[in-house]
């Protein structure tokens, strides 16, 4: 059977549905997965009229003997967003509230096996939280909806991997959750999720926190203290892991294909280098869930929503990677 990925629509008063409706396209003319669309079929239908105006939609309630007919786009049918409320380019609680739920629902469905991936467009977080959701984003709703406490953020493309020990927090926290069991738990997650890309044995980077990876403490202790013990504890366990290692450096040859996946120590640190050198291609996973998360790694765009420019390429690689776990998971 052709595995089912269930696309979150994200923040209605954004690009997500714009993106959304212009990607299943491209996922359907390959004949291998069967795209559902989370959310209000009202928006689908409004978007597709307008960015693939051959494409019919049908709002389903279940999953039991579901097909997909050619040129038909599957919505299940939350009836939670009325396009005539939508403030197209604006930080509403409604739309907040109204990407929430869809998340809510594919997460459910995922747990439960009824569809093999989930793969979100962008929300906007102070949005959710004017509805009265107060997480950080949706690897924090997603640890929160399947009971998971240690998940990582994985930014994925064809040249250059990454994945952070933190993300959205203060670059104060940040050096705070530099901390050598975090650093196990998270090389071991990297670890796996390159395995199940198909990597028998990943080669890993372990970047430095500080510059020149502390050069033998003359810019800090976190290296020695917290970063090298750890890499040594994963070699242990038999983890191809090098580190600590100059970021500046190690990024570059990762990059370059001496390694398949780096993991940096924080935000930018693995962010400034996937934007510039995978804008469009850089797909964001959540690794360490029960369930596959893979989205596009861009925010609502409020700035050019409804204008019809919005570049689905980032939808296209994330449905793609979200369908390459899915198949992988599957095998083993």
């Amino acid at each position: 059977m052709k595995p089912i990925l269930g696309i979150t629509i994200g923040d209605s008063a954004g690009v997500g549905p714009e993106v959304t409706v212009k990607a299943i396209p491209v996922e359907v003319a390959k004949g291998r997965s069967t795209p559902v669309v989370y959310g209000d079929a009202r928006i689908v239908a409004q978007e597709a009229a307008k960015y693939a105006p051959d494409w019919s939609v049908r709002s389903i309630t279940s999953f039991e003997g579901v097909e997909q007919s050619e040129n038909e786009m599957l919505v299940m049918d939350l009836a939670n967003c009325d396009p005539s409320l939508v403030k197209v380019g604006a930080v509403e609680g409604y739309t907040g509230g109204a990407a929430y739920e869809s998340v809510v629902r594919a997460s459910e469905d995922a747990i439960a096996g009824d569809i093999d991936a989930i793969v979100t467009a962008p929300l906007n977080k102070e949005a959710m939280h004017k509805a009265g959701f107060k997480y950080d984003g949706h690897t924090g709703l997603l640890g929160h909806l399947t009971g998971t406490k240690n998940y990582f953020m994985v930014l994925g493309s064809p040249k250059l991997k990454v994945i952070h020990i933190s993300t959205h927090v203060s670059v104060a926290e940040a050096v705070r959750r530099v901390k050598s069991d975090r650093i196990q738990a998270c090389i071991a997650a990297g670890n796996a999720h390159i395995k199940e890309l198909g990597v028998a044995e990943p080669r890993i980077a372990v970047c430095g926190l500080n510059p020149h990876a502390g050069e033998n403490r003359l810019f800090g202790n976190e290296d020695e203290d917290e970063i090298r013990p750890a890499v040594e504890a994963v070699q242990a366990m038999g983890i191809n892991a090098k580190g600590p290692l100059p970021a500046d450096s190690c990024v570059r040859q990762a990059y370059e294909g001496q390694f398949d996946l780096v993991v940096v120590m924080y935000h930018d640190q693995g962010h400034v280098p996937m934007k510039l050198v995978a804008f469009s291609e850089g797909v964001n996973v959540t690794v360490g869930l029960p369930i596959i998360r893979t989205s596009v790694d861009h925010g609502t765009a409020f700035d050019i929503a409804g204008q019809g420019i919005a570049d689905p390429a980032n939808m296209a690689a994330a449905l793609d990677y979200a369908y390459n776990l899915a198949v992988n998971r599957t095998k083993s």
